[in-house]
């Protein structure tokens, strides 16, 4: 197929225009254009007058032999052994399909519960309900990305990431998702894509067993034998020469039992802050030069600066039309997290604002650290907001004036179950907060009306990624032979695509060493 690029729509265009523009880029009559796959579409709106959607197509004129798409599959096992994954999230999901795809028949642990018993436990915590600390917006089917705005766009370059894209495409997420620039699904939707893989996992043999804590390991000369497991009925203990540690970046309790097992890790650089809220209607007039209507999308921004001194801040996970969500996971602490449904159409816009922090900054030492800081900051907010699992919010004027705020301005907060009006800094790091304080100006004239005195910071905001890194060799294996860290929460990769990456190579090297193991 040939390559064009370039082509150009007004907001509200029909794609079925590009033939045509295809057909004019390529010189040939639009009637010998047999096939038109879109393969990029970006929103270009750095000139406020002139907003358009720019595509890059493939295209197949009349006569030209068709072409598949590159497959990935691994090779199959010829094994009775089952490998074992430990966390559902996108890195465990993606392990667990290729593994079963390769015949290998996976068992997967999930500690929390599937994805629709989940979102009601999430919302009857948001609704002023008991916090269930098995299943919250960090356990249970899909991950803690299941309660973001399910983006999927990443960084990292791999010829894996299109399979990724199209079997979320595949499992009843948009199709856009295979070329859009900035990929999302939306936590509506993606609580019906991560039930539709788990049921093919299971459809070829594997099994994916809820409410099953990973809880020990038992080793045997630098390998694994066994693990303990706890469920709901007890404790039992499941045979085990293949461990995959998908366990996410919230399983605490999982990372401290690791330790004490002898599992090497060591502390990584994470980073703190708050969720920073604006009115959507002021991010698209700031980043279209008018109000969008029902045409353009909702606008979002992707922000860093360099401080004064040294240091940085930057904003993550943005969320247009979304809420901030209640992460907690543990009993006695308050943390927040972004989210947006598939339709973007909530009033408020949310991003994490956030400030690096290194090994050499953490107040407690070892490879849990950073873990101890981040529960530290957490149940620091809890008391401070009333010990509720409210959380403490205020205007970024007052936060700037080193003041407590005592109700919203033109932003109401978006958190439930509540808000408690207060001050950050009584909750934040002091260097954390200092970098705010240099930040938010800076950000200001980057993104008009972004350090504004009456946007909201809610926070804290601790958990952007995991403080703890699983170490691993070129082999994807952990010098304790039979385990393999994988994903967001070992240290491996950050957010869903990644992460889902990384579960593909971590899947590749357990299916290899089976198979070389009967060999």
């Amino acid at each position: 197929m040939r390559s064009v690029s370039g082509l150009i729509l007004p907001p509200g265009g029909s794609e079925e225009e590009l033939y045509s523009l295809a057909a004019a880029r390529l010189g040939v009559p639009r009637r010998l254009i047999e096939e038109l796959v879109i393969t990029k579409k970006s929103l270009d709106a750095r000139r406020k007058g002139s907003i358009h959607w720019v595509y890059s197509a493939a295209v197949r004129l009349r006569g030209e032999p068709e072409e598949r798409a590159e497959e990935y599959s691994i090779p199959r096992v010829e094994s009775d052994e089952r490998p074992v994954i430990a966390g559902f999230g996108p890195a465990g999901i993606f392990a667990a399909l290729a593994l079963a795809r390769a015949g290998a028949r996976p068992i997967v642990l999930e500690r929390g519960a599937d994805a629709e018993t989940r979102r009601a436990k999430v919302e009857s915590f948001r609704s002023g309900g008991a916090l269930d600390t098995e299943c919250n917006v960090q356990f249970g089917e899909g991950g803690a990305g299941t309660f973001s705005d399910g983006k999927l766009n990443t960084g990292t370059h791999d010829r894996r990431i299109a399979f990724v894209l199209r079997e979320f495409a595949a499992h009843g997420a948009p199709s856009s998702v295979a070329y859009d620039a900035k990929p999302h699904v939306g936590t509506d939707v993606l609580v019906s894509v991560v039930t539709s893989l788990r049921r093919e996992i299971i459809s070829l043999g594997g099994e994916v067993r809820f409410s099953n804590r990973l809880d020990g390991l038992e080793l045997r000369g630098g390998a694994l034998e066994g693990l303990r497991v706890r469920s709901g009925a007890g404790e039992y203990r499941l045979p085990c020469r293949h461990l995959v540690l998908a366990i996410g970046h919230s399983a605490r309790d999982t990372f401290e039992m690791l330790l004490g097992a002898g599992v090497p890790m060591e502390p990584k650089p994470f980073s703190m802050g708050a969720r920073i809220e604006h009115l959507q209607s002021a991010i698209d007039l700031a980043q279209y030069g008018m109000p969008r209507g029902g045409i353009l999308p909702a606008a979002d921004y992707s922000l860093s600066v360099r401080l004064p001194g040294g240091g940085s801040a930057y904003t993550f996970c943005m969320c247009p039309g979304g809420e901030v969500m209640a992460a907690a996971s543990e009993s006695g602490g308050v943390v927040t997290n972004g989210m947006s449904y598939s339709r973007r159409d909530g009033k408020n816009a949310n991003s994490a604002l956030l400030v690096p922090v290194r090994p050499e900054d953490f107040p407690h030492p070892g490879p849990l650290g950073g873990m101890l800081w981040q529960r530290d900051v957490e149940r620091r907010a809890f008391d401070y907001a009333g010990g509720n699992y409210f959380a403490p919010a205020q205007l970024v004027g007052d936060f700037l004036g080193r003041r407590a705020s005592v109700a919203c301005a033109e932003v109401e907060p978006s958190y439930a179950p509540g808000v408690f009006w207060g001050d950050l800094h009584e909750v934040l790091p002091a260097g954390v907060c200092a970098g705010l304080e240099l930040a938010l100006p800076l950000l200001g004239r980057k993104l008009r009306g972004f350090g504004s005195p009456g946007a909201l910071l809610t926070g804290p905001e601790t958990r952007s990624s995991s403080p703890v890194r699983l170490l691993r060799g070129a082999d994807r294996c952990s010098p304790l032979r039979g385990l393999y860290p994988c994903g967001e929460g070992a240290g491996w990769a950050g957010g869903i695509t990644s992460a889902a990456v990384d579960g593909l190579r971590v899947a590749e090297a357990v299916a290899a060493d089976i198979s070389h193991g009967e060999g």
